[in-house]
């Protein structure tokens, strides 16, 4: 096959075809073909010269975990290392890494940022799995779908069926079928432990997960994670809509990030009503208000601006330095004083 140096324009159009088949493949809440995935399975065992395993289904990557413990199969014994190494002779046998290999690989990098960022929380162990903590203290390694799609299989597939690559078809098959099937997976050396997919994957404008008072990603088993645009979330907050959210939660709550995901949830208007903010200062319908309670890192300042009209209060938090209400419009406004404004809204 001649070298290739550069796309034509047919090809280039074809790049975000890929990114949406493997995207949809990647995010995808449909239940798994347990046939088509037992077969996935034992191509990839066949691949790597082993007898086909015991392969057990499972709802959950919790359900994956217990099953585990119930078999009593030693930590860290898996094929995992076995089926990277076949991914890499795989790789080593067509010329993945020519300049031009190189160059459109990240090319296709680029394009696929946008896939990266909205899946990768997807394969991450989040902090709050639920269940019993002790289940949790060692997370066997898993072969997950989404990192092997998002690193490796959206490039190959374009390789191979655009660019016409050569390459070996019975592993290409095995490890494609593997991830188009599949969702976790867990293989040992007799035993294939497969989860199936979410039924529910949640979310928001930028493709983070995210839902309010409700799972973000939520199994058949019942086994549930709660995201706040991508912030994981304990079930205790996760499971209430936010503008049930109580402001005195702050008082106790010790994470950091769990406590700036709460302000945000529940708002300044609504913090500095519930926990009895101090008035330092008034000028016109603007209020200097501090939360005395330890709820930040640094005291909360808030400017309370009652709109004339309408009677609306808007809550917005400026630095502790400031000493006086007009000050802290000022601070709003950019350093412009009230006084300078044309017309005061």
């Amino acid at each position: 096959m001649s070298l290739i140096e550069k796309l034509t324009p047919e090809q280039e159009a074809l790049i975000p075809v890929y990114r949406e088949k493997w995207r949809a493949i990647a995010l995808s809440t449909e239940r798994i073909d347990r046939e088509k995935a037992a077969e996935a399975v034992k191509l990839v065992y066949a691949a790597m010269g082993k007898e086909d395993p015991e392969i057990i289904f499972v709802d959950s990557l919790y359900g994956a975990i217990k099953c585990v413990n119930q078999l009593d199969i030693p930590s860290g014994y898996t094929l995992i290392d076995e089926i990277c190494d076949l991914r890499q002779d795989f790789e080593n046998q067509h010329d993945f890494h020519t300049q031009f290999s190189r160059e459109l690989s990240s090319k296709l990098g680029m394009e696929f940022d946008e896939f990266q960022k909205e899946t990768f929380s997807l394969y991450m162990i989040p902090d709050y799995m639920g269940g019993d903590p002790d289940e949790w203290d060692s997370v066997p390694d898993f072969i997950q779908p989404i990192e092997w799609i998002r690193c490796f299989f959206i490039c190959y597939d374009f390789d191979f069926s655009v660019l016409s690559f050569s390459h070996n078809q019975e592993i290409w098959q095995a490890l494609e079928s593997l991830f188009k099937y599949c969702g976790r997976v867990l293989p040992y050396k007799n035993i294939c432990i497969v989860c199936d997919r979410p039924l529910h994957l949640r979310l928001d404008n930028q493709n983070r997960l995210h839902a309010e008072g409700e799972p973000a990603i939520e199994y058949a088993d019942g086994f549930s994670l709660y995201f706040y645009h991508d912030v994981t979330l304990p079930e205790k907050y996760g499971k209430i809509h936010p503008e049930q959210w109580q402001a005195e939660w702050l008082l106790s709550e010790k994470n950091a990030e769990l406590r700036r995901v709460l302000i945000q949830g529940i708002g300044y208007a609504r913090i500095y009503q519930e926990l009895q903010a101090i008035e330092l200062d008034n000028w016109q319908e603007y209020t200097l208000l501090k939360i005395d309670n330890n709820v930040d890192i640094e005291p909360i300042y808030l400017l309370k601006m009652t709109c004339p009209s309408t009677g609306f209060i808007h809550a917005l938090r400026v630095p502790p330095n400031i000493n006086s209400a007009r000050e802290a419009i000022s601070w709003v406004n950019w350093g412009v004083d009230p006084e300078e404004f044309g017309v005061q809204t």
